[in-house]
């Protein structure tokens, strides 16, 4: 190991290196874009990820989302179009029907004008039960979610999100506790939550009421507006989806085959075909970044054959004068692991100061196309032990070439 700290080795190589200077760069260049595409890559895949969790994080991914909408069949006397609504009975029926089924959440929604000291705005409201937060986790800034009293009593309470907070209140102005007017009704605020980045199963909304309480001041009766279901994790959303459509085809008269009648969000569906692209992705992006490393490497292997070639006369002499065979051996690989190494330094950097970018510019905010580009350390320490292998297996190629030079030969070369 001495070799590698000695002070002579490395001045030849630098020599040699200069030697050659514009060839030399245009290798390492060409190492350094392989490993710089495969940082960006996997950062831009890990950004897509992060988004996607940031969007559907909350939300119980064996989920699905079903509502009525109208028929396209005539069945049993009844006409094509009719008008299907979900009652709590059907809720009912999927809870004793359907196996596998761990949470099964009605919901309603409407719209509202809010308004709180003569500051006013729009929103959905919806109807809620607690059970909610389990399916679609609220992350609280104050008080409590809607828990079983506020159903049992029908209690004028509301949750708001954040950003009605905004609108609504004054800066830093505490909510809970007052009053606002939905609809022209007080509502006691008990809770306030970060504002969620997607809403699934209806029109969206920003204010929560209990359900008990939206059916007597909106006067639903038995109605509900959608149901999300959320499967237990080792039944089949696709399954529990089929089965809860084929249910409600037989209570509310709907012909077996209309495919219109219910509509439906199979977010487990969804999940898995994105994560499926995510795996795809990455598979694809550790294909061309590595094919593009050994690309790169095989280019300073190339280099180094030339090298070795131009240097025929210069090699013959060290033999002549004793040098031994793994000598030049060691000093051609440790010039090999050097570039390699140099290059994949300045594409991890280059490739790191390009995920900074990235974030700072389409990283940030609500709209965000990429959460946080990031490679991991782990990936990091592979793709430098893999270039540390190839950059010393590929120069094993020129260094048995230039051991297998007859000193005798490569004195009369020139």
């Amino acid at each position: 190991m001495k070799f590698i700290f000695d002070k002579d080795t490395w001045q030849e190589i630098f020599d040699s290196i200069s030697k050659n200077k514009t060839r030399t760069a245009i290798t390492i260049i060409g190492v350094m874009w392989g490993i710089f595409l495969l940082v960006v890559l996997l950062g831009a895949a890990k950004g897509m990820e992060n988004n996607f969790n940031k969007l559907f994080g909350n939300f119980a991914t064996n989920s699905v989302f079903v509502w009525g909408q109208s028929t396209s069949k005539p069945f049993k006397g009844f006409q094509e179009g009719k008008r299907i609504t979900l009652k709590m009975s059907d809720l009912e029926s999927i809870k004793k029907e359907i196996k596998g089924l761990e949470f099964v959440v009605p919901r309603h929604q409407t719209q509202g004008v809010a308004e709180n000291n003569f500051k006013t705005g729009t929103f959905g409201v919806y109807g809620d039960y607690p059970e909610l937060d389990k399916v679609e986790k609220k992350k609280l800034v104050y008080g409590r979610w809607i828990n079983e009293q506020d159903i049992e009593e029908k209690r004028k309470i509301c949750i708001i999100e954040e950003e009605i907070y905004k609108q609504l209140f004054d800066k830093d102005e505490y909510p809970i506790g007052q009053y606002i007017k939905i609809n022209n009704i007080n509502y006691k605020l008990v809770g306030m939550y970060k504002e969620g980045q997607v809403r699934l199963g209806g029109p969206q909304g920003n204010i929560h009421i209990p359900f008990t309480t939206f059916q007597q001041v909106y006067n639903t009766g038995n109605t509900l507006g959608w149901m999300m279901i959320t499967g237990k994790p080792e039944f089949e959303i696709t399954q529990i989806e089929s089965d809860i459509k084929l249910l409600l085809k037989n209570l509310h008269d709907v012909h077996p085959e209309d495919n219109r009648a219910f509509g439906s969000f199979n977010l487990g569906e969804e999940i898995k075909k994105f994560t499926g692209f995510l795996t795809g992705m990455q598979f694809l992006t550790w294909f061309v970044g590595i094919a593009t490393l050994i690309a790169g490497v095989f280019a300073i292997g190339n280099i180094l054959l030339i090298t070795v070639k131009e240097r025929t006369s210069e090699i013959g002499i060290r033999r002549a004068l004793g040098a031994k065979p793994w000598e030049i051996k060691r000093h051609i690989i440790l010039e090999s692991v050097f570039l390699t190494s140099i290059a994949g330094a300045l594409g991890i950097i280059f490739g790191g100061l390009v995920l900074i970018l990235i974030d700072s510019t389409i990283g940030q905010g609500d709209e965000a196309v990429l959460t946080n580009p990031t490679v991991d350390i782990p990936v990091i320490i592979i793709a430098v032990i893999t270039l540390v292998v190839l950059g010393t297996l590929i120069g094993l190629i020129p260094a048995q070439v230039a051991v297998s030079i007859k000193p005798i030969e490569a004195l009369s070369d020139e």
